[in-house]
């Protein structure tokens, strides 16, 4: 079939010219990349390929959270707040002037003990010293407890370091708490893959 410069063939049609288009265009071309892009993103990011520990940093982010949340409720209520670490977790405690003694807080949920997920674990040094903490609380130990870390109703903190890590020597997300109750959240020994 005679087919002319303009691609019209003799009968009219351009059926017989578009049976000869069999290619992609450039746009089909980048939108098929675009979406194997996003899936081969995904994959990276769900097999954990970027080097970090997203479930440390999560705890450590938390523990940030809920840390900032206890100095701004100690500001506003002229309140002593004491935290007591474990391997495993940790739990806030309230000081009561009239007993003097440390308190769990009832009717806060976000203060009740926490526990990291396992096999995560929790380190600490307060004033440059690493305290051995207990593998998790010992049921005599919360009877009286005597927190390592306390966040005074004047926004004063103890110093310390909370670090967060599956394996220390693969890397460990760390909590940096100065005496002014700013904690700085950073990362140490995790490298891209």
């Amino acid at each position: 079939m005679p087919t002319s410069v303009t691609g019209i063939s003799a009968d009219g049609s351009r059926a017989a010219c578009r049976l000869r288009q069999r290619g992609f265009s450039l746009l089909e071309m980048l939108v098929a990349v675009a979406i194997i892009a996003v899936f081969v993103g995904a994959a990276v990011l769900s097999v954990g390929v970027t080097g970090t520990d997203r479930e440390s940093e999560q705890q450590a982010a938390r523990l940030k959270g809920v840390l900032d949340l206890v100095r701004e409720e100690a500001l506003m209520h002229s309140r002593d707040f004491g935290v007591l670490f474990s391997r495993s977790g940790y739990r806030f405690y309230t000081y009561d002037y009239g007993l003097q003694a440390w308190l769990a807080p009832t009717d806060d949920r976000l203060l009740d003990a926490y526990a990291i997920a396992e096999p995560l674990e929790l380190a600490l040094v307060v004033e440059d010293r690493e305290l051995v903490l207990a593998g998790a609380f010992d049921p005599d130990e919360l009877e009286d407890p005597e927190p390592q870390v306390l966040i005074l109703s004047s926004g004063e903190m103890t110093p310390f370091e909370a670090r967060v890590s599956r394996d220390p020597a693969a890397g460990e997300h760390i909590l940096t708490a100065a005496v002014n109750g700013t904690i700085e959240l950073s990362s140490r020994g995790y490298a891209s893959r």
